[in-house]
């Protein structure tokens, strides 16, 4: 098979689908690799890293996407992407399509097989190339958050910590899933003092256990949630329903009640945000305020540390890749029940019914389409 890695052109997304290391793994298995030039650069791989690995660096993106048999990437295409598209290509990503209709519609059209990072679970039902991203974005939250707590970036002017004699910011984390546990980590670990709300009784258990009682619990519900958001010093979105837009857990007046200088990072916002104040955000444009309280909501928090990113987010997606590689789409979605979870797409069909309700489009199982 031949594999593409394009750069990837999002707003400041500085990630790369596949390391130096993978493209060697594929080569030693036979495939090609073709690396857009630059592709790695700022995630510290060069071209001549690659090169050494097996992979051909290719001029341009065109090139990349055209004679690619299956497209590696980090984030959903952008709509300068959107051309490069044809039948019977596979690309393999992270792509959201729940709150992005047109590059649904796009994928549709031109009958490209969308495998969804976001969207593949493991044996044990989980979102194995989700959760190394929600790690970086929920540790991430915490610092980005307490920056924008400093009175230059039109904060409240509060340390996340405080000190001796002053009392620490409070924090409240919506959700208790991957995201706000790692959240809830370093805000701890930064002295400051840490509520979690989630809807799962049990997950609240388990977190009681994991931080033994020094985060506070508070049961979903809107009375504990506009109780907690308007103590706030910092909110932090963590909420996710794979596949699907995010709730909207805190409501435009909740916000409005919110001290003035307060921070929310919306991590959800992938997803749509669970902050019904929330809209996407660049890295070159991060923030804005709405009734005093600041807005932070990038898209692509982790590829503020891409080093960092890639290799977890390869780390996690390199099994896939070489299977797909190997097999080839239709039998590896037909003999890998977690790839099978994560198309999206396939030969102008919707396959994900979280996106399809979602959108309110028709859908159907790929296992149907494939029988």
């Amino acid at each position: 098979m031949i594999i593409g890695v394009p750069k990837e052109v999002k707003d400041h997304e500085s990630r790369v689908g596949i390391t130096p290391a993978g493209a060697k793994a594929l080569s030693e298995a036979g495939h090609k690799v073709l690396v857009e030039t630059h592709a790695g650069e700022l995630s510290a791989f060069t071209d001549d890293e690659y090169q050494a690995a097996g992979a051909e660096i290719v001029g341009s993106a065109h090139n990349v996407w055209a004679n690619a048999d299956m497209v590696v990437k980090v984030k959903e295409p952008v709509e300068k992407e959107y051309g490069f598209f044809r039948e019977n290509l596979v690309l393999f990503t992270y792509l959201h399509l729940a709150p992005v209709p047109e590059l649904t519609e796009k994928l549709l059209t031109k009958k490209v097989t969308g495998i969804a990072y976001e969207t593949i679970r493991d044996r044990a039902g989980t979102l194995p190339l989700l959760t190394p991203m929600s790690e970086v974005a929920g540790r991430m939250s915490v610092q980005v958050g307490a920056a924008y707590l400093e009175k230059e970036k039109g904060g409240r002017g509060v340390l996340l910590g405080g000190v001796p004699g002053v009392p620490p910011a409070n924090v409240c984390i919506i959700g208790g899933g991957i995201v706000g546990t790692n959240a809830a980590k370093i805000a701890l670990g930064m002295g400051a003092k840490v509520t979690l709300v989630d809807l799962n009784l049990n997950r609240l258990r388990e977190i009681d256990d994991i931080f033994n009682g020094r985060i506070y619990t508070l049961a979903s519900n809107s009375y504990n949630v506009s109780h907690a958001t308007r103590e706030a010093d910092l909110v932090i979105g963590g909420v996710l329903i794979p596949g699907a837009a995010a709730p909207k857990i805190v409501t435009k007046e909740m916000v409005a009640k919110m001290k003035k200088g307060a921070v929310i990072v919306d991590v959800a916002i992938d997803q749509g945000g669970c902050i019904e104040t929330a809209r996407p955000t660049t890295h070159s444009d991060p923030a804005y305020e709405v009734n005093g309280v600041v807005h932070y909501c990038v898209t692509n928090m982790p590829a503020a540390v891409p080093n960092t990113s890639t290799l977890a987010l390869t780390n996690a997606t390199f099994a896939y890749v070489l299977k797909l590689a190997k097999l080839g789409a239709k039998e590896a979605i037909l003999s890998d029940d977690g790839i099978r979870d994560g198309v999206n797409t396939y030969d102008g069909t919707l396959t994900c019914e979280p996106v399809a309700n979602s959108q309110q489009k028709p859908w159907r199982a790929v296992r149907e389409l494939l029988a």
